[in-house]
């Protein structure tokens, strides 16, 4: 092994604020993430962040600052817009809304694209939008989404059962905006995603706990090993993950009937 590839390699005063990062993503898209599977909507994340990252496209088009505030409030408006309209649409026809979900998610590629057609740095900001720039974010960014986690935190846990259907899709588009301009759409959908799916044959009480120790050890891993290897962040944590999670999955002993489906205080019920 040649002598950069060794842990010698792990910057740490970058390697940390971007751990920080993903353990703050985590924070909110495990009870989230453990929601969205119960649901059986599974790619509501992909749709929201896609939909987030439209209105920060859209902000770019028109010249606005890209750290500035109007960009922000574009991403949450077009986020939140989408969350209403995903309400409306489960209300309507609750037997088709995964694919209205996977639909809104295509539409909103597409324009997105086509915005960004005619931008010289157009594949650079796509490529940015889906696979983050984790290991670059600021103390300000970090604080912010501190503040908007422990909100959603609250909300969650303290609302309970009163969010219903249009609470639980405005608290999830606030969570993925936030989330997908500081990670990326990829690491959005994983944090979501793989812990809950890992953790899913553990006993109900013990699954949260048990969705954090995965995500934390897989950002952990997949950031050092993306240090000594110098290959882009975000995917080696994803894929760090997956493999995190195949062995969580296999270590963990399917649940009894009698224990895997006791609903946790501060869950809002699964659509039927």
């Amino acid at each position: 092994m040649s002598e950069h590839l060794t842990w010698h390699a792990v910057d740490w005063s970058i390697v940390g604020p971007a751990l920080v990062a993903g353990l703050l993503v985590l924070s909110t898209h495990v009870p989230l993430g453990r929601q969205v599977l119960k649901r059986g909507i599974v790619f509501i994340d992909l749709a929201i962040a896609q939909i987030a990252g439209l209105g920060v496209m859209a902000a770019d088009a028109l010249g606005w600052e890209p750290q500035g505030w109007g960009v922000q409030a574009a991403a949450v408006s077009a986020a939140l817009l989408g969350a209403v309209l995903l309400t409306w649409t489960e209300k309507r026809w609750p037997d088709i809304q995964e694919a209205l979900i996977g639909t809104l998610f295509v539409l909103a590629s597409c324009v997105g694209i086509l915005l960004l057609a005619g931008n010289p740095h157009g594949g650079e900001h796509l490529k940015d939008l889906l696979v983050g720039q984790i290991l670059w974010v600021t103390p300000g960014q970090l604080w912010a989404m501190a503040g908007l986690s422990a909100a959603v935190l609250a909300l969650w846990y303290g609302a309970g059962t009163r969010l219903g259907q249009a609470g639980f899709y405005l608290l999830f588009a606030l969570a993925v905006t936030a989330s997908v301009q500081l990670v990326g759409v990829y690491l959005v959908f994983s944090s979501l995603i793989m812990p809950a799916l890992a953790v899913r044959n553990a006993p109900s009480k013990r699954q949260i706990p048990l969705a954090y120790a995965m995500g934390g050890l897989s950002y952990a891993l997949g950031l050092a090993a993306s240090a000594v290897l110098d290959w882009p962040s975000g995917a080696v944590v994803v894929l760090v993950m997956s493999l995190i999670g195949l062995v969580f999955s296999a270590a963990i002993p399917k649940c009894p009937n009698s224990c895997s489906e006791t609903q946790r205080e501060g869950e809002t019920p699964a659509r039927t």
